[in-house]
């Protein structure tokens, strides 16, 4: 399966994105600190690296945050390489 069929499911009572590929989770956790959403973890199983599913998580965390105004840090070291990759989503960064 591929990840472009995959919808990442915000869940916010876990405090988290989860995305779902042959049966296995991908999850992005987070913290809310007032008008800050901090990324903790990215978490994504060995059966499916290497399928994009951390890049979805991330992009999907940043959309929710630009669409509801919300300032961004990350604690995840993989978040921390997304974020420097691409300079389009620096204007969230607190």
């Amino acid at each position: 399966m591929n990840t472009e069929n995959s919808e990442v499911i915000h869940n916010p009572e876990e405090r988290r994105f989860e995305l779902t590929i042959d049966g296995h989770l991908a999850v992005l956790d987070y913290l809310m600190m007032d008008d800050i959403i901090v990324f903790t973890h990215t978490g994504v199983p060995p059966e499916i690296e290497g399928r994009n599913a951390g890049v979805k998580l991330a992009q999907t965390g940043l959309e929710y945050a630009r669409e509801n105004g919300l300032w961004v840090r990350s604690r995840c070291w993989f978040m921390n390489k997304y974020l420097q990759r691409h300079p389009e989503v620096q204007d969230l960064l607190k």
